[in-house]
């Protein structure tokens, strides 16, 4: 059994439901296939994989431990920046309101022009989020994280650093229970904006699958990266499957395998 406290069975009641919603959906199922660890061996790391089958209300994890530990989010956590950001009005239209670049030349070379939000969660431009959460201010910030129920909830280390460096933590049944929210637009939020982060998702085709999601990585701001994430749904015909994947970065080509390594194991669990 497994959660965000090692027993799927307190899923059922909290985290795949909204609370108007939760005694009308059925209380999922879990297991735990040890088979789809030994991709993150055969990569030479040691990393976690979670999904959950919508249709079959069916969480399949590859260990019961690391699944449900906590890490910092890192750019995972610009999804729910965005959404914030077009909550509050600091975002208008993902399209058209563009944040100027700083002038400021980082080794990323993406991060060196102007964004909208949408190019912004493309190229994972971490100096236009961190504008964006200054624009927020601590106080919504904190009021939002509170209202959707993100992680830990916790926004101390600095209002432009509280989700790399900082005191936010989130693990991977966390990190499912608000994309699932998210995908089927219960959180309690306004539906435009829930529309509008769903379509700027980065998009994956795979054969006739689409993932949809966002990576994220530890360190990246220091050029040592430690842990890597990728979180989303993938989409095959009607079924959809929430996924929530975080690695050990211990060699540089681990920072490139996160999307292989959710496709094998989304693969194995007859997700794509």
């Amino acid at each position: 059994m497994l959660t965000r406290r090692h027993a799927f069975g307190l899923l059922a009641s909290t985290a795949l439901a909204p609370a108007a919603a939760r005694a009308e959906v059925a209380p999922p199922r879990s297991e735990i296939r040890a088979g789809l660890a030994k991709h993150f061996a055969d990569a030479g790391t040691a990393g976690t994989f979670v999904g959950y089958k919508t249709d079959d209300y069916l969480i399949v994890a590859s260990d019961p431990d690391r699944s449900g530990e906590g890490f910092r989010p890192a750019s995972t956590f610009k999804i729910a920046n965005s959404l914030i950001a077009l909550e509050t009005g600091v975002v208008g239209d993902p399209d058209k309101d563009v944040f100027k670049w700083d002038g400021v030349t980082r080794d990323v070379e993406t991060w060196n022009r102007d964004h909208t939000l949408r190019s912004a969660i493309a190229a994972s431009a971490v100096p236009v989020y961190q504008e964006i959460a200054r624009r927020i201010g601590a106080e919504r910030m904190q009021n939002y994280l509170d209202r959707i129920d993100y992680g830990n909830h916790a926004i101390g280390g600095g209002i432009d650093q509280f989700w790399l460096t900082g005191d936010l933590q989130i693990d991977p049944i966390q990190q499912i229970d608000f994309i699932d929210r998210l995908r089927r637009g219960a959180l309690p939020v306004s539906t435009r904006s829930q529309d509008l982060v769903r379509d700027i998702l980065p998009v994956t085709k795979i054969g006739d699958a689409v993932i949809r999601a966002k990576t994220g990585l530890l360190g990246a701001e220091t050029g040592q990266p430690t842990l890597g994430w990728l979180v989303g749904w993938a989409e095959k015909g009607s079924a959809q499957t929430v996924f929530a994947l975080n690695l050990d970065i211990r060699e540089p080509r681990h920072v490139a395998q996160r999307m292989a390594l959710a496709q094998q194991c989304l693969g194995d669990i007859g997700a794509i």
